[in-house]
């Protein structure tokens, strides 16, 4: 991943290729529906120092502004992070791009087609909403994993005004583009149905007919290199085939899913109870781990009765509100009383269903009994 640097004077220049997720600083994202053919700054336009009279430099230069103003130095524009001449960096952007969306601190959907300046309409002030409701950004293929892969998308106007986020524009997204709301507030995509999320890209449109395959690898959790020219028919019955394979590795993995195991302990148990587990966030070796980067697993183990499980509860429901988007948090319930869980087999299966439900390894917490 290729990142822009902010500079002191107002500038920015482009960083070195950062070849692991760790290596990267924390950075802001650029979601924009591309102009006509010349009108964006290229990767080459960066390296040649040419392109500051195009028409896509001014989302450049807000991207560019708004970064520092949220504090951050790194900034990442499709248009001009990637060498499309390379075409194995280009597949490996493909691939990674949904990845890239979602780690970033923060990501700023600019719209060249909704304007906040203030005019009369028959002698009333005309609102911006009825712009964004209308906004092309909707429309375009690549914008679907950009509004659901990052924990906040923030929307801005053609004036650089902030019009709110996916938290405060919720009701008007779902009733624009018909995703679910729990969607929209990071519930894991995995958990709606291929057929839902396949029409999620029903109406929207792309440059390349490929891309409305492509630019779903990460909605659907798969690797499939782009090959351009093969067709739009070819190119989804090569996703299908991926979505499949996923399919069925999921089945023979899915004996019991942690995810039920934890709403059907809650229930047993009668609900859970706040101030029997809130104190574990204030313990020190607690908030050590936590804040630790390098923190993986968390073992919660003692005597039976003494609450262990509902504390697990308690601390998946307090990290996956924290951790949002940015990770994702996978666990499993060890319990002696039940067959289905309390064997060295069928934890590590039902972490591994967790692990490749979400497609990546964060941090794992355990309970045993």
């Amino acid at each position: 991943m290729r990142l822009l640097q902010c500079s002191g004077t107002g500038g920015f220049h482009l960083t070195k290729c950062f070849t692991s997720d760790e290596a990267i600083p924390p950075y802001a994202i650029l979601s924009h529906t591309w102009g006509a053919d010349g009108d964006e700054v290229t990767f080459d336009d960066l390296i040649n120092g040419t392109g500051t009279d195009k028409p896509g430099c001014d989302k450049i230069q807000f991207c560019a502004e708004q970064t520092q103003q949220d504090g951050l130095e790194y900034f990442w524009i499709d248009s001009c992070c990637i060498n499309q001449e390379d075409k194995a960096e280009l597949s490996k952007a493909i691939n990674s791009m949904f990845r890239w969306y979602r780690n970033a601190d923060r990501c700023y959907v600019y719209l060249s087609d909704v304007s906040t300046a203030k005019r009369k309409v028959n002698g009333d002030a005309c609102e911006w909403e009825a712009a964004f409701r209308k906004s092309r950004w909707f429309t375009r293929g690549w914008t679907l994993q950009e509004l659901l892969a990052p924990r906040v998308v923030e929307f801005f106007s053609r004036q650089r005004k902030r019009l709110g986020d996916t938290c405060s524009l919720r009701q008007q997204i779902h009733e624009i583009t018909a995703i679910p709301e729990a969607a929209l507030q990071g519930e894991l995509l995995s958990q709606f149905s291929v057929n839902d999320r396949l029409s999620w890209i029903e109406h929207r449109e792309t440059k390349h007919e490929e891309d409305k395959a492509y630019s779903l690898l990460g909605i659907f959790g798969v690797y499939m290199p782009p090959i351009y020219g093969e067709g739009i028919g070819r190119a989804f019955g090569r996703l299908q085939d991926e979505i499949k394979k996923l399919e069925k590795c999921t089945r023979d993995l899915h004996i019991t899913d942690p995810r039920r195991d934890k709403a059907r302990i809650k229930e047993i148990k009668g609900g859970l109870l706040k101030e029997s587990y809130h104190w574990i966030f204030q313990n020190p070796d607690f908030l050590y781990w936590r804040d630790d980067l390098q923190s993986r697993l968390l073992w919660i183990k003692g005597d039976p009765g003494k609450g262990k499980t509902m504390m697990l509860c308690g601390i998946i429901n307090e990290l996956s509100k924290s951790m949002a988007r940015r990770a994702l948090l996978s666990y499993f319930f060890c319990q002696a009383t039940d067959s289905r869980i309390n064997s060295a087999t069928s934890v590590l299966r039902g972490l591994l269903f967790m692990l490749i439900s979400q497609q990546r390894w964060e941090q794992s917490v355990r309970s045993t009994d």
